[in-house]
């Protein structure tokens, strides 16, 4: 199947109120470009040096979401170009981005990227370390907090949805707090293989890669 085929099958699965984020890391312009021509919009990128060269080369109508593991001194290359940083998860990270962003006196979306497994080889916050971050994004003023996101342990169908159900109490737990610059909008769940999973159990923005674009290539 083409990239075109790929995504007419999994429109299939995803409701309207879905936003479906075409994961294209290691993947060409020219695979991006089918892709946009089958009408997505909206592409996530892992590393910042990969989304730099494309966000020169690419189309510029699309919306940039960046769900890797964003390092402090890489915040200053993306002022500005990105619609939707998925990977908050700290309060050094917070910091960094505020002042960044006020400096330019521009504003950024976030999700705060929660550690629902609590992997060791995963970035994100611990539950028990939360309310601090929280504490903190409350006194910004141009970073925004849109909702929570997460990536989950590999697993059978029962773990994932115990993870993914866990991410939509806390999604409508903090919905319910009314806490000052968070807004429960996004809830940031779901990949190529787990993706149908993640919207029953709640999810309203999917991230596939694979599925989409075939297999990675990690050599190039």
């Amino acid at each position: 199947m083409d990239i075109a085929n790929n995504i007419e099958e999994i429109r299939k699965n995803i409701p309207p109120d879905v936003k479906l984020i075409a994961v294209s890391k290691t993947k060409t312009v020219e695979d991006m470009k089918e892709a946009y021509d089958c009408g997505i919009r909206d592409f996530g990128e892992n590393r910042v040096q990969e989304f730099l060269t494309k966000y020169d080369e690419f189309e510029k109508d699309v919306r940039w979401h960046l769900i890797g593991h964003l390092q402090v001194n890489k915040v200053k290359y993306i002022v500005g170009k990105v619609f939707l940083i998925h990977s908050l998860d700290s309060v050094k990270l917070l910091s960094e981005l505020e002042k960044r962003y006020s400096n330019e006196k521009i504003f950024v979306d976030a999700l705060i990227e929660i550690n629902i497994g609590r992997e060791e080889s995963k970035s994100g916050i611990l539950m028990e370390n939360l309310d601090e971050l929280l504490e903190e994004c409350e006194k910004c003023t141009h970073v925004k907090i849109k909702g929570i996101m997460t990536v989950i342990p590999i697993g059978d169908e029962e773990s994932n949805r115990k993870y993914f159900s866990q991410m939509k109490v806390l999604f409508n737990k903090l919905k319910n707090e009314n806490l000052k610059n968070i807004e429960m909008k996004y809830l940031s769940m779901g990949m190529s293989g787990d993706y149908k999973i993640a919207i029953e159990e709640g999810a309203n923005v999917v991230r596939i890669g694979q599925g989409i674009f075939g297999k990675r290539n990690y050599n190039k």
